[in-house]
């Protein structure tokens, strides 16, 4: 009688399964939660795309404004045709004092040189402006070597920093450097 009992009390009972779906029907998206998705869906869609063109606008330069150059460097009709040589102490001495300026590097004896001087001259002759003069040799002792590795270059300093150089490495800025029209046109969406 015993064993009868243990045998009973030993019935394992079955786990009952709760169906927690209570409705059994799809969920159907009513008109005001469609409009609601849609909405956000179009919301984040423009955020990404302001996003992007910040971006690129940033990476490109689209947002950089223009250098005004320093007062004593602007001479109006009364410039002399030609440049204003700086040693590398000179030099120095401009970006210490965190002047805005053009300076062409250059050496002597290069023709791309040459003519890359002659366009600096008629750009500083037109817009009435001083443009400084340093020898390559003399700029690679400076920290401007750090950016501008290749010369002749001409250099645009605002506040005592280089914001734009022609490249004489890159194909982007070789018109520049053959043609003076592509030149003053480099130049004039660089300076104010």
């Amino acid at each position: 009688m015993v064993a009868e009992k243990r045998k009973r009390s030993k019935k394992i009972e079955k786990p009952k399964v709760v169906d927690l779906n209570v409705s059994k029907k799809p969920y159907k998206m009513t008109f005001k939660s469609k409009k609601l998705t849609i909405l956000v869906l179009l919301l984040g869609l423009i955020a990404i795309t302001i996003g992007g063109v910040l971006f690129v606008g940033a990476t490109a330069g689209w947002f950089q404004s223009k250098v005004s150059f320093d007062k004593e460097y602007l001479c109006g009709n009364e410039c002399d045709r030609e440049f204003i040589s700086l040693s590398a102490d000179e030099y120095n001495e401009l970006v210490q004092q965190k002047k805005s300026f053009v300076m062409l590097v250059d050496q002597s004896g290069c023709t791309t040189a040459d003519r890359l001087r002659e366009f600096a001259l008629d750009w500083a002759n037109t817009y009435g402006a001083k443009v400084f003069r340093i020898s390559f040799g003399a700029m690679k002792s400076t920290s401007l070597y750090d950016s501008v590795k290749y010369y002749p270059s001409v250099v645009v300093f605002s506040k005592g920093k280089p914001v734009k150089w022609l490249r004489a490495d890159s194909n982007e800025d070789s018109d520049a450097y053959n043609e003076y029209n592509a030149f003053n046109a480099w130049i004039s969406k660089i300076v104010e």
